[in-house]
């Protein structure tokens, strides 16, 4: 695992779609309008027979997804997070989980990573698809998962939804990192305090772990890109007698990771105090960047130390972050 700043690189879902489509002729690629934004430009040009676009119509693109699926083919569905979740809602029950076919609805730039607004900010997507019967929930962190990923949903049973950033994708994993659809990753072990994130929270996670324990925190570290079926066994064990827990999402404390979080420890006795990063039961603003929203809504590193540091009752102040600006082809957390 990798330290920031890390390296980007463009477009790894678009590329990894394409090469198991070439191998795999069940595969059929649908965008909402969103082709180039969510990276199937690389599979439109390379097979267009098998390129939909539905246009700005996102519940017909949910109703041709599931009849496809129906037909026996194996349909990626594509647009941003909030067009994907939020809109056809009512289609994805009765056309994808009601008939647990294997369509994979792909949802770009998740929570406040979209500057738009409320109208383009899916800030409650997770919440929406982890309250659905047979729907499995994937906020993936880096290039080299996202691949894994890609891979690992074509075969697995039942629709997905599968969260991503959008833009330049951080390479936070060695190529000897292995994604699992059952098991979350302990990628840190720690006595004191388990931070658990995903997504884009990841990064700032990592770092987040590395002041803690620089100021004596024994702090551990859970990445769990599975949200649903949460992996409440290894998050368990990783809480089993530390003092707190911190979880990290840019979604909304509502009914996301931390709630799932939060339901895992209060059904295997964990004690420890429970602290939630993330948007706080509000919508937010438009803005020029992405990076300022974060800051706003307190979805940084530091927001992560002082949740830790609050839970643990330290009445110190709590340790700074450092910032760790990125040039260009690097990304780090805010």
């Amino acid at each position: 695992m990798r330290r920031p700043p890390y390296p980007t690189v463009l477009k790894p879902y678009g590329s990894a779609l394409l090469d198991l489509a070439r191998a795999d002729d069940r595969i059929v690629c649908l965008s909402g309008d969103l082709t180039r934004q969510c990276e199937v430009d690389l599979f439109r040009d390379a097979l267009p027979e098998r390129f939909v676009n539905a246009g700005m119509s996102e519940a017909n693109m949910i109703g041709i997804a599931g009849a496809l699926a129906r037909a026996g083919h194996v349909p990626f569905v594509h647009t941003f997070g909030v067009f994907a979740t939020r809109r056809p809602f009512d289609q994805i029950v009765n056309a994808v989980a009601y008939p647990n076919l294997p369509v994979r609805i792909v949802g770009f730039m998740p929570g406040i990573s979209s500057p738009g607004g409320p109208s383009h900010q899916a800030i409650e997507d997770v919440a929406l698809m982890r309250a659905l019967p047979n729907l499995t929930v994937i906020d993936a962190a880096d290039a080299v998962e996202i691949r894994q990923v890609v891979a690992a949903i074509v075969d697995h049973p039942g629709p997905v939804y599968l969260r991503l950033k959008r833009g330049e994708i951080p390479v936070i994993f060695d190529e000897e990192y292995a994604f699992s659809m059952y098991r979350a990753q302990r990628l840190r072990a720690g006595g004191d305090v388990l931070i658990v994130a995903n997504g884009m929270m990841l990064p700032a996670a990592i770092v987040a772990t590395d002041v803690l324990a620089a100021a004596g925190i024994d702090c551990g570290l859970v990445h769990a890109p599975v949200v649903k079926p949460l992996d409440a066994a290894t998050v368990a064990d990783a809480a089993a007698g530390v003092r707190a827990v911190v979880t990290a999402e840019n979604h909304t404390i509502v009914g996301g990771l931390g709630s799932a979080v939060a339901e895992a420890l209060a059904e295997a006795g964990c004690g420890a105090r429970l602290r939630r990063v993330g948007l706080r039961d509000t919508f937010a603003e438009g803005a020029l960047t992405a990076h300022h929203l974060f800051q706003t809504y307190d979805l940084t590193t530091q927001s992560i130390v002082d949740a830790a540091w609050a839970a643990l009752g330290s009445s110190d102040p709590a340790p700074v972050a450092p910032t760790s600006p990125a040039a260009v082809g690097e990304y780090s957390p805010v």
